[in-house]
């Protein structure tokens, strides 16, 4: 696991719980508002952790997007994020194993590539490949 969101209707609201609790730093100073927490200030007492975010769901979700849109009532969602080699195999994989394919893959900042699919259950998992040139480079 490389990842998570967390995602609903009250970004500002969100962000305010976790970074209290948390003592997150939650970095929301961009156009979609999406709040990072990086992995550096998430971590424990032996230097573990991962990075994530805390966002609103946006009015326009990704065009790729298969789910529930904020005009549909959607809430939200957390989602964990896996990393893999190929996000568009492991999407393929996920449909063939009685899986749903939810979004992409998509393009994503600094050119990560993401997917997210729903199990036979519905939980909502998240996939991310890094890009070519960080992978060989």
């Amino acid at each position: 696991m490389v990842h998570f969101e967390v995602e609903g209707r009250d970004g500002d609201a969100l962000r305010k719980l976790y970074s209290e609790m948390f003592a997150w730093r939650i970095d929301a100073n961009n156009p979609a508002q999406y709040g990072v927490v990086t992995r550096d200030e998430n971590v424990n007492a032996d230097g573990i952790g991962i990075g994530g975010a805390v966002y609103e769901v946006p009015e326009t979700p990704s065009p790729t997007w298969r789910g529930p849109s904020r005009a549909d009532g959607y809430q939200g969602h957390v989602t964990v994020y896996v990393e893999v080699d190929d996000v568009e195999a492991a999407l393929a994989q996920a449909e063939r194993l009685g899986g749903s394919r939810m979004q992409g893959p998509d393009e994503v900042m600094g050119g990560l590539i993401m997917g997210k699919f729903s199990d036979p259950e519905g939980h909502l998992i998240g996939l991310v490949s890094r890009p070519l040139r960080q992978m060989t480079g």
